[in-house]
């Protein structure tokens, strides 16, 4: 394999001015760089990646944890952060969660992976980790980012959605199309994200005197299965009255329309249904999904361009504002009521 040596001496240069026309920082005149281009060519050279983090003394890579890797939402989120690492020569390095022990004790395991992988930053999307391990990890490894989470420890290195406010966008596209008597299926309950789109959807219902009865709130966890055995209990109560379900989340919701589907139901004619996130799949289930769009990529891509600020002295533009709104499609239907 051909060296940077190898190069200059064909071009006829000195290993500096090799370097320097390949990088394309410092003054080199055309002719030479046009010598070591050739050089480039003509023997196929190659720049050895371990032989730059030596002289830069850094990787170029960045840590990045995910809770699983098969999520509709995880694909979104690694893609935006790959285009950004990749757009300025850096990469990444993913750890999900696996292994034994909870959720949490899994995060942890993840992030320790990659901290002993020497990465120059973290981004973290997690639900389960306490804030007293986001509080210990910070102060361990100071260049940390969290995506779709508040956190005190973490100030402005923290990323998120207003999902009070999807919440309530949620519950005001039902009310919009004349439904009061609604179910509701949620998230994990120790989804700090789901406690707060479920708290948006309650309080914009009871602005308008409406309450969700006890027996149409159904337990979930953002997954195929947990939407389809709450779908089933609801269908199995005496009273099935509701006209409407608020999934808070899309996976949940395409698992609902399946299983009334197979009950007999039609969507939206006997029952409507709502998600949350705006999946890519959302556009394609049978009825298309009305859901709230949360813009997760645009959050992933600017929480990336923040550590990418930090770790390498970079001054790439960050938003903070990732407001949701309701992608109407047709598994919302009219209710019976007037609209409000």
């Amino acid at each position: 394999m051909a060296t940077i040596k190898d190069v200059a001496k064909l071009a006829g240069v000195g290993v500096g001015t090799a370097s320097r026309a390949m990088s394309g920082k410092g003054a080199v005149s055309a002719d030479a760089v046009a010598r070591v281009q050739a050089a480039v060519q003509a023997l196929d050279f190659r720049p050895s990646n371990v032989a730059r983090a030596l002289s830069l003394k850094t990787l170029g890579m960045v840590g990045v944890y995910v809770p699983e890797f098969g999520a509709p939402f995880t694909s979104r989120i690694l893609n935006a952060i790959d285009a950004e690492l990749r757009a300025v020569g850096r990469h990444m390095v993913v750890a999900s969660g696996c292994g034994h022990g909870d959720a949490r004790q899994q995060a942890l395991e993840g992030m320790e992976f990659l901290v002993q992988r020497q990465c120059d930053g973290m981004l973290v999307f997690s639900n389960h980790l306490l804030e007293a391990d986001l509080q210990a990890l910070q102060l361990r490894f100071p260049r940390v980012v969290l995506l779709n989470r508040q956190s005190p420890a973490l100030g402005e290195r923290a990323f998120f959605a207003d999902h009070e406010q999807g919440g309530r966008l949620a519950a005001r596209a039902l009310l919009s199309q004349g439904h009061r008597a609604i179910a509701t299926i949620q998230g994990a309950l120790d989804a700090p994200d789901n406690a707060q789109r479920m708290q948006g959807f309650y309080a914009a219902l009871a602005q308008h005197g409406i309450d969700v009865k006890s027996a149409h709130r159904m337990d979930g966890g953002f997954s195929f299965a947990s939407g389809h055995a709450a779908a089933t209990r609801l269908l199995k109560r005496k009273d099935r009255s509701f006209t409407a379900v608020f999934c808070a989340n899309d996976v949940m919701a395409m698992a609902a329309i399946s299983r009334f589907t197979q009950a007999g139901l039609k969507v939206p004619q006997d029952v409507s249904v709502i998600g949350y996130d705006d999946t890519d799949v959302a556009t394609y289930t049978a009825p298309p999904l009305t859901t709230v769009h949360i813009p997760i990529a645009q959050l992933a891509a600017n929480s990336c361009r923040h550590l990418l600020n930090l770790c390498y002295g970079l001054a790439l533009p960050v938003q903070r504002d990732f407001t949701p709104h309701v992608v109407w499609r047709e598994s919302v239907g009219t209710g019976p009521h007037p609209a409000l």
